[in-house]
């Protein structure tokens, strides 16, 4: 489910005045940011890209902000945009006919969403839902498309991303099939930590249970375990990390093998899936 298109001079990746934000878009609105390299340098991605290639895709980018629960795009939709995220985090995730449903994979200020684009495809069986609102970068498929098509470093940092976000989803299948709900738990809190600027993660205990593919009750108790260890602080919903080296620790390998392929492959620091 894509935003709506503002004016032509509003939709370019050009600095917003925040005393006048526009109406609500259906996922996402313009939002305000100071310049257009500024914009491009909260997306290490993006700016992994040199100068010159970071200035030719600007007007090819809108600044957009999504919103907690905000659906970037619907199974079987067809894609008109990729997101990059600056600051919000988006969860991919597949339901069942039986309405289960179980995440694949986080997208931070790492990634994009919307792969599916440029890999060859149109639609996806899963959907994209933010899970923590914050700002993003858009650009239209036949942009990102043709822009991949072109070679060079566009199209590097995209398949390396995408080598590295297909060990998280692997990783991810391991996960849920093998550890602990605590470990799971863990692991899932440090890869949110890694894309936000924040110890503090505000979601429903019903949206954590979904992401782990685990009953309400079995979150509530591996959050308290936490909670008694002194690693977070756990209030429905609500996450304060208090001892990150300490949930390092706790976690399974699971986080550290995609995290070490991640800074393997992207070449860049700072938040990393």
């Amino acid at each position: 489910m894509s935003a709506s298109d503002g004016s032509p001079n509003s939709s370019q990746c050009h600095p917003v005045d925040g005393r006048h934000r526009p109406m609500p878009y259906t996922v996402g609105t313009l939002g305000a940011q100071s310049a257009p390299l500024t914009a491009i340098a909260e997306s290490p991605l993006l700016a992994a890209l040199p100068l010159a290639e970071q200035a030719r895709l600007c007007p090819e980018l809108e600044v957009i902000s999504l919103a907690l629960g905000d659906v970037v795009y619907e199974s079987g939709e067809h894609l008109e945009y990729v997101y990059f995220p600056t600051s919000c985090v988006a969860s991919l995730v597949y339901t069942t006919a039986s309405g289960v449903t179980a995440e694949m994979g986080l997208v931070g200020n790492e990634g994009v969403v919307g792969i599916a684009i440029f890999m060859g495809g149109k639609t996806v069986p899963n959907r994209a839902v933010v899970l923590i609102a914050g700002g993003a970068l858009r650009m239209k498929a036949s942009v990102a498309r043709r822009e991949f098509e072109r070679g060079g470093p566009f199209q590097h940092v995209l398949l390396h991303y995408t080598q590295a976000f297909f060990t998280q989803i692997s990783q991810t299948a391991v996960c849920s099939r093998l550890h602990f709900v605590e470990q799971r738990l863990c692991r899932w809190i440090l890869l949110c930590h890694d894309r936000l600027q924040s110890d503090e993660l505000q979601m429903t205990q019903e949206s954590i249970s979904h992401m782990l593919s685990a009953r309400r009750q079995s979150v509530t108790v591996a959050a308290g375990h936490l909670q008694d260890a002194g690693l977070i602080q756990y209030a429905r919903g609500h996450i304060k990390i208090l001892d990150r080296a300490g949930l390092e620790k706790a976690v399974c390998e699971c986080y550290h093998v995609v995290k070490t392929e991640c800074d393997r492959l992207m070449g860049f620091r700072g938040a990393c899936i």
